[in-house]
């Protein structure tokens, strides 16, 4: 049994439980499940999503910084953030928010760019058997952890889309754990972006 693969996996399900809750706790879960991803990665020949883990470990401080950091919307009380059923999630003062048209449209295109860069530099200078699928989670990952931690709503469908991939991915790579979880994430993203959705009206009316 590859430990490192059951413990990222365990860290990954109270990662996305708190994500769903928009805690901001999610962020301190994610900077050790990404060390240790950067580990079991390397051990598993996924160099692009090696890689990713210390974009992610960064992303995870700025989330953090972001989410405390940032002015209380308006109509929000301090900093705490009301959910659909009245009760209130941590201390996160960052509201909801839809991303622009203008920056959807521009990070579409750095998608685009970064998953044909990302697929030509694992082809050309790694090993990796699974070049366009790793490249594919890779790119849209980065794009992802960004949206996430401005709070943009639509990242949730950044994230439905890797989780797919993601899962049959790591069902391909005996990485079963991580790959079960995936499948799972699928389920709760799709949960995440309704209730992320009501919550987001709650706070603008």
């Amino acid at each position: 049994m590859n430990y490192l693969d059951l413990i990222t996996a365990v860290l990954g399900l109270a990662y996305i439980i708190f994500e769903y809750k928009a805690s901001i706790w999610m962020w301190v879960v994610g900077f050790v499940m990404q060390a240790l991803g950067i580990i079991l990665y390397y051990q598993k020949g996924l160099y692009a999503d090696c890689g990713m883990e210390v974009y992610y470990l960064t992303m995870t401080v700025y989330g953090f910084w972001r989410w405390i950091g940032k002015p209380a919307a308006t109509g929000q009380a301090g900093n705490t953030l009301t959910t659909d059923n009245g009760t209130t999630s941590d201390r996160s003062a960052a509201a909801i928010t839809h991303m622009p048209r203008r920056v959807a449209v521009a990070w579409t295109l750095l998608a685009l760019t970064l998953w044909m860069t990302i697929y030509l530099l694992l082809v050309n200078f790694t090993d990796s058997r699974v070049p366009v699928a790793d490249a594919f989670t890779t790119a849209l990952s980065l794009i992802g952890i960004w949206a996430l931690a401005r709070k943009y709503l639509e990242q949730w469908f950044v994230w439905i889309a890797v989780d797919i991939v993601t899962s049959v991915l790591y069902f391909y790579k005996d990485i079963p754990f991580k790959a079960s979880l995936y499948a799972l994430y699928v389920v709760i993203a799709i949960f995440g972006y309704r209730k992320w959705r009501r919550m987001m009206t709650a706070t603008s009316s």
